[in-house]
């Protein structure tokens, strides 16, 4: 065992240097500092925060988008996390009024918001979107061909025939992810034949059409939480739902 990895479950030793990677692209405002107060707490967990996002979905929906360093993610794992995190986020009180925690993996379509999410998935179908317009446009869709220290290189969809790879600037993506494919649904039910999928990375959309559903941990809104602590009930276990 070197000084790099340490030992974990039955699936081997976490790189912790995988662990530790920064991502490219973070969340800005409520988004960021949710993200800032949670990621330690996973990092402890040997898990890596993909993405923090806030919606008006049932009043306030705070999802947490979570991954083993290797890209997997069990329900029981996600249950585990939404454990770890709520009374972090109970004390630091970043939202304040009740919301509704959502632990999930990324799925097919998954964010790429590291340099090993981009090399991971170099010949993919992808959709960026830049800050600031680049060449008269800030939206791209096009087949990853190649990555350098600075960008990422994109074969665009609409470009013309013969036309030079866009070459995008990472410092200026606000978001960037996979595009559901055939060929991307393929290769994970492939994967899924040899061994029982763990997470979003192995199931997301292609298995939600044979009726299964992504690995996701609905947590009781907090609000409830308190008011049944309050009067002394105790709360009931909440339930994992799909899509």
């Amino acid at each position: 065992m070197t000084t790099d990895t340490i030992p974990v479950t039955d699936t081997g030793p976490i790189d912790k240097r995988a662990l530790a990677e920064p991502r490219l692209i973070a969340e800005t405002g409520l988004a960021s500092r949710i993200a800032a107060i949670v990621a330690p707490v996973l990092v402890d967990l040997e898990f890596r925060l993909v993405r923090v996002k806030v919606s008006g979905l049932d009043g306030c929906t705070v999802q947490i988008m979570v991954e083993r360093p290797d890209g997997t993610m069990a329900i029981e794992e996600c249950e585990a996390v939404s454990r770890a995190i709520s009374p972090v986020l109970d004390v630091a009180d970043p939202i304040g009024p009740a919301y509704r925690l959502e632990i999930s993996s990324p799925g097919l379509d998954r964010p790429l918001v590291r340099r090993s999410d981009f090399e991971r998935h170099i010949g993919e179908i992808v959709k960026i979107e830049l800050a600031v317009a680049l060449d008269g446009r800030r939206r791209y869709r096009g087949n990853l061909v190649g990555i350098d220290n600075l960008a990422a290189h994109v074969r665009l969809e609409d470009g013309p025939e013969g036309a030079a790879d866009a070459q995008l600037p990472f410092d200026d993506m606000t978001d960037a992810r996979l595009v559901l494919t055939e060929d991307l649904i393929a290769a994970a039910l492939r994967r899924g034949k040899s061994s029982p999928p763990a997470g979003d990375g192995e199931v997301g959309a292609a298995l939600r059409r044979s009726g299964e559903s992504r690995p996701r941990y609905d947590h009781a809104s907090r609000q409830r939480m308190k008011n049944k602590r309050a009067s002394g009930t105790p709360p009931a276990a909440p339930q994992p739902e799909g899509e």
